[in-house]
């Protein structure tokens, strides 16, 4: 591999065409292509970081060493498994597929050519993230909170697929235990399908996680709280605040002159540029995908029994009203 890593952007759109900047800006890569089906935008984002711009992603294959891919999610499957049977690294946008299948298929194909495949759940790499692996230990309840306004952008999933996605891979990340259970309720409100959605995610560990997404929202709102043994922590992701409030020893408290309560701001970072420098550096270094096909699987997996969840109640409550 050439010390440069010479790479692709497949789908430059809103979050493409960042994608392409991040790329473009790295010092151990080389923006050398672009692809999207909008020619002109295609040649607009080349034209910004002196890459060729392609109507057809497959004039990519010989030109490039890896590719991020940020294409509707039905596409998925057709271009990554296009890039990686040429033998391409692939960085492809969450989820790794709208179905098990296709999912289980990619990793095979990137497992056989000995590829790196990397999936883009971006919370992983967020200063919130960073301050949790340091601060978490054993939680036993998790409630999740995000919320946005309604944009057409996105609608060709459910929210489920769309937001909750990333939730639930970070919580998977965190508790790292199977999940037993799953109990949902939502409902599509302003396009074909779900726009908000609750999940109660039970643990074979015992951790509660219960999750909430909505796209319909009138303003946007992302928090966490999470309770373990002695201690309590809220984060807010927007303000990029956290409070946490522990017991100073063991046994019962008698007042707060007993409770330590420590409120701090984390660090904002840049979190595509640390997703696209983690994944250059795969493939370079010979190191583990940060977010593996794996656990692209496991997420999209518990998503999709979200969604069986979901639709099977949403059936019985109309069931009864009718």
């Amino acid at each position: 591999m050439a010390e440069k890593l010479k790479i692709g952007v497949v789908g430059v759109g809103h979050f493409g065409k960042f994608h392409a900047a991040k790329a473009a800006g790295s010092p151990r890569a080389d923006l050398v292509a672009v692809a999207d089906s909008d020619g002109a935008r295609a040649q607009e984002v080349a034209a910004a970081h002196g890459a060729t711009g392609f109507v057809d992603y497959r004039a990519m294959l010989g030109q490039v060493d890896a590719v991020s891919i940020a294409v509707p999610t039905r596409a998925h499957f057709e271009v990554a498994s296009c890039f990686l049977e040429a033998g391409v690294h692939v960085l492809l946008e969450k989820p790794i597929a709208d179905n098990l299948d296709d999912a289980e298929q990619l990793i095979a194909l990137a497992e056989n050519k000995k590829l790196v495949f990397q999936i883009g759940h971006l919370p992983r790499f967020s200063g919130a993230a960073e301050f949790l692996r340091q601060r978490l230990n054993n939680p036993l309840f998790i409630e999740s909170l995000r919320i946005a306004p309604f944009k057409p952008r996105g609608t060709d999933v459910s929210v489920i697929l769309d937001l909750m996605i990333h939730d639930l891979d970070f919580i998977l990340s965190l508790v790292r235990a199977p999940i037993v259970s799953i109990d949902a309720a939502g409902a599509p409100v302003f396009s074909d399908s779900e726009d908000i959605a609750n999940a109660r995610v039970k643990f074979a560990n015992g951790c509660i996680a219960n999750i909430t997404a909505s796209r319909i929202s009138l303003k946007t709102e992302r928090q966490m709280r999470i309770f373990q043994p002695d201690a309590y922590i809220a984060i807010d992701f927007d303000k990029r605040k956290t409070r946490i409030v522990e017991k100073k020893s063991a046994g019962p408290i008698g007042g707060f002159s007993d409770v330590d309560m420590e409120e701090e701001s984390y660090e904002e970072v840049d979190e595509l540029e640390r997703e696209v420098e983690a994944f250059i550096a795969a493939v370079l270094d010979g190191t583990p995908p940060a977010v593996s096909g794996e656990d692209g699987l496991r997420a999209l997996e518990a998503a999709l029994t979200v969604t069986d969840s979901l639709r099977a109640n949403l059936a019985v409550m109309q069931a009864g009203s009718s």
